[in-house]
C-alpha cells in the first residue's frame, strides 16, 4: 500500500491530504470568493474601515511606546488594531494573499476581481489610516516627537537588502496569521495568533505598507522634516516585497500542498460564480 492509500485509510476524509487541511482550504477558499464578488463600494468601504481599525492598534502602539520607551512592549499593545479587524470582520490590504489567492487557483475567481480588490482595499485601508491618524495628532500633541522619529525609520530608508527582507518578513508574517486564524474555529486561537502576529510586526519592527504608513502620516501630519513623497519613495517597495512574502513564502507553498484539493475544486465548479462583478 502506497503512502497516498495509506493516508486515505487512517483519515476520515477521502482527500490525499489530512481533515484539517482540507476543512480549512474548503474555508478559505468560500471566504475568497465572497471577499472577490464584493462591489468596488463594499470593498473600499471595507478597506476604509480596516484602516480605521488598524489605527487603533497604532494608537496603542504609541501610547504604550510614549509611556515606557520599548517599542517591544509597544507591539504587544498593537495586537488591539488586528483583534479589532478580526471581530468587525474588516480588511487589510496584506491579508489579501492567501485566502483571495485560493479562490483564484480554485477557479472560483479571475485574477480581475483579485487585482480589484487588492486595489480597493489597500487605497480603502491608506485614507480610513490617515484620517484616523490626525485624529490621533490632534489628541495627543506629546506624542509628536516620537512619532516623527519613528516615521523616519521607514519614510528615510532607501531600498537595501536589509530593507527588502524586513518588508518581505512583513508580508509572510501577516499571511502566516491569516493562515492560523483559518486553520481554527477556536476564537481564543484567533485572538493570540492577531496578538502575536501584530507584536512581531510593530515590536520588532518589520516593514509593513499599510502600518507603516499609518507612522508616517502621523509624522508628517505632526510636522515632520519629510513629506508624502518620502512617503512614497518607501510604500512602493514595501508594497512589492510585502507580496512577494506572502504570496512566495507563504501562499505559494501552502497552494501546493493542497494541489489536490485546488484540482478538485476545479472539477466540481469548473466556472467562475459572481466572474462578472
Amino acid at each position: 500500500m502506497d503512502d497516498e492509500a495509506r493516508r486515505r485509510e487512517l483519515g476520515d476524509n477521502d482527500a490525499a491530504v489530512e481533515e484539517e487541511i482540507e476543512t480549512a482550504f474548503d474555508r478559505i477558499v468560500d471566504e475568497g470568493a465572497q471577499r472577490l464578488v464584493r462591489t468596488w463600494p463594499s470593498m473600499l468601504v471595507t478597506g476604509f474601515f480596516g484602516g480605521i481599525e488598524v489605527g487603533l492598534g497604532v494608537m496603542g502602539f504609541l501610547a504604550v511606546e510614549h509611556a515606557t520607551g520599548s517599542k517591544l512592549l509597544g507591539g504587544l499593545a498593537f495586537g488591539i488594531g488586528f483583534v479589532a479587524l478580526l471581530l468587525a470582520k474588516s480588511e487589510l490590504f496584506t491579508e489579501g494573499f492567501l485566502v483571495p489567492l485560493a479562490a483564484v487557483a480554485a477557479k472560483e475567481a479571475t485574477v480581475w476581481q483579485l487585482l480589484k480588490l487588492w486595489g480597493g482595499t489597500l487605497l480603502g485601508n491608506l485614507v480610513g489610516g490617515w484620517l484616523f491618524m490626525w485624529l490621533v495628532m490632534q489628541a495627543f500633541p506629546q506624542w509628536h516627537e516620537m512619532v516623527i522619529e519613528t516615521g523616519a525609520q521607514f519614510a528615510l530608508e532607501p531600498l537595501s537588502v536589509q530593507t527588502a527582507a524586513l518588508a518581505i518578513l512583513g508580508g509572510s508574517t501577516i499571511t502566516l496569521m491569516t493562515r492560523m486564524q483559518h486553520g481554527t474555529d477556536s476564537m481564543p486561537a484567533k485572538i493570540v495568533a492577531a496578538m502575536g502576529g501584530g507584536f512581531l510586526l510593530a515590536g520588532l519592527p518589520l516593514f509593513h505598507s499599510v502600518l507603516d504608513s499609518l507612522l508616517i502620516f502621523g509624522a508628517i501630519q505632526a510636522g515632520a522634516p519629510y513629506g508624502y513623497l518620502d512617503w512614497l519613495s518607501w510604500f512602493w517597495y514595501a508594497v512589492v516585497f510585502n507580496v512577494l512574502g506572502g504570496v512566495v513564502l507563504v501562499t505559494a507553498l501552502r497552494l501546493v500542498r493542497s494541489k489536490e484539493l485546488i484540482k478538485e475544486r476545479r472539477e466540481d465548479h469548473g466556472g467562475l460564480p459572481g466572474s462578472s462583478s
